[in-house]
């Protein structure tokens, strides 16, 4: 499984140090031209994988290896502390499956048919949430409306942080954020050691006041308060790019 990972990330490094250009799929449609750029990475290095789907979460699993990645396109500059998760929540794992999440910036605006991948971020999705458990359901509840007769749905939207905001170090960079107990090769060189921390809370629900429009949080106590979750960083061995830390 490392060497797979390895094998993807450099082969990302390798494309964008040789200028390999995202080619664009429309003048709106820019996070798909990323997945597009991301499916040739695959395929250069002969890696099977399952077409993505505009529904499907995450978008890419490899057929031959129980590995999957999401992909996450930001223009820059614009919005890139956080970013949408469409109804379900990042996680390190899915289906028994392991998932790591490609964030790569690129220009906001371009006349251009083809243009350049600023940076990269490869990250674990612990990293971003280490929670499994949780399962995303969408609700609804009927006899809303004067008459009885509407439905209200509860279809639930998740806002994450990107790597971008939550470390130092990865601007104009391509980074492997990766399990603490990755051993690659030594075509990687470690960029940094990392660790987040459980918070001491967890929402567990919310309640939604229809004439006061007030949101209100369910709160619990974590049982895994404090406990910290640790990450090695990696870059290729030829580059030359700060240590990563926590912003």
């Amino acid at each position: 499984m490392t060497a797979v990972i390895e094998n993807i990330f450099l082969e990302c490094a390798r494309a964008i140090d040789s200028s390999v250009l995202i080619d664009k799929v429309s003048t709106t449609d820019k996070e798909y031209s990323f997945q597009n750029w991301f499916s040739d990475r695959l395929a250069s290095i002969r890696l099977n994988f399952d077409e993505p789907s505009r529904n499907a979460c995450p978008d890419f699993r490899l057929v031959d290896h129980a590995l999957e990645f999401e992909l996450k396109g930001l223009g820059f500059p614009g919005r890139e502390a956080n970013y949408d998760c469409n109804s379900q929540i990042p996680s390190g794992r899915h289906n028994g499956r392991e998932i790591y999440y490609v964030f790569g910036r690129y220009p906001a605006k371009y006349s251009d048919k083809s243009y350049p991948v600023y940076d990269l971020v490869m990250c674990h999705g612990d990293f971003l949430n280490a929670d499994h458990s949780y399962v995303h359901k969408n609700k609804n509840l009927k006899g809303f409306g004067s008459y009885g007769d509407m439905m209200i749905r509860d279809r639930k939207m998740y806002v994450a942080p990107t790597p971008y905001a939550l470390t130092l170090g990865t601007e104009r960079q391509v980074t492997l954020i990766a399990s603490r107990n990755f051993n690659p090769s030594q075509r990687l060189k470690r960029a940094g050691a990392i660790s987040r921390t459980e918070s001491a809370n967890l929402i567990r629900g919310y309640s939604f006041d229809m004439m006061t429009h007030e949101l209100k949080a369910s709160l619990v106590t974590n049982p895994d308060a404090g406990k910290k979750h640790s990450f090695s960083v990696f870059r290729a061995s030829n580059s030359n790019g700060p240590e990563v830390s926590l912003a």
